[in-house]
Parts: C-alpha cells; structure tokens; sequence
C-alpha cells in the first residue's frame, strides 16, 4: 500500500489553480445567488439555464448544458423546476419529437430583464478590485486557459 506523501511533489491544495478557481468561482456564485435566490426564488442552476435562454431563445436541454458546462441531470431539473414555476415554456421540437425547445415565458423574461442588470452590476463592483488593464488580461489569461481545456483529451 502506498504511503501518504511517497511522491516527490507535494500538492499544496490552496495553491494549486483547479482548486482556487474552484473556491473563487464558488464564493463569487454564493454571493450572486444570495440575491437572486431571495428576490426571485431561483437557484444558480435555474439562473444559468435563465441567461441561457434569455441571450438564446429555443435552445434544447442538451445545448443548455454543453453552453453552461453544467451536466445533463442538473439541466433536466432547473428545466422542470422553472417549468413549474411559471418561468420557462416548452415545446416539442418540428424535426425531432424526442427533443423539446426551450425559451423563457413573459415571465421567465420579466425575471431575466431584472436579473440581468444586477449580475452585471454585481461584476462591475467585483472588477473595481482589478485595473482596466488587469481586467484585460485576465480576461484573455480566461481565455487562453479555456483553449487549453478544449486541447486537451477528456482524460486528462
């Protein structure tokens, strides 16, 4: 059996990037969903299929969930909760009866027409701890990395 720590290289959790942009990314999704979660009653799940929908109408569940990086099961169950609540319309697909589109009701985009200001508001606010320039090459630093996640074989 191996020993804890046999390895040359030590992991040093808080310094290793996956897990910082992991805490980051959470802490900043905490906080945005605080105040959406209490005025609208949503969940961030049911947000990211919201400013899914809301930026591109008729999406199936499937292209909701390749767009947010979020697995197929967490779609299908903000697709039914905000189906049932009134926010998310859905109709069978001319081409293909198996699949459903997906496109917000009037009130679905009641909520993301005030939604959608106070996330932006919420990443103004966040980004006055970065300069332009810093937000500029964060910016492509995300960019960079997410190309180097699209190289890179699903295995690894």
């Amino acid at each position: 059996m191996g020993k804890i720590g046999s390895t040359k290289e030590t992991l040093i959790l808080e310094h290793f990037l996956p897990y910082r942009l992991s805490v980051v990314t959470n802490r900043i999704s905490g906080a945005l969903s605080r105040h959406y979660a209490a005025r609208f009653g949503i969940s961030i799940p049911e947000w990211r299929v919201i400013a899914n929908l809301g930026r591109h109408p008729d999406l199936t569940a499937n292209e909701v969930a390749e767009r947010s990086a979020m697995d197929k099961v967490t779609v299908s169950r903000a697709v039914a909760a905000l189906e049932e609540k009134g926010l998310l319309d859905r109709v069978r697909d001319a081409g293909d009866k198996r699949k459903s589109r997906l496109s917000l009701s009037a009130k679905g985009l009641q909520v993301y027409g005030e939604i959608a200001p106070l996330a932006l508001g919420f990443e103004r606010d966040l980004l006055t701890a970065l300069t332009p320039d810093e937000v500029a090459q964060l910016n492509r630093i995300i960019d960079k990395l997410t190309k180097r996640m699209n190289e890179m074989p699903e295995s690894s």
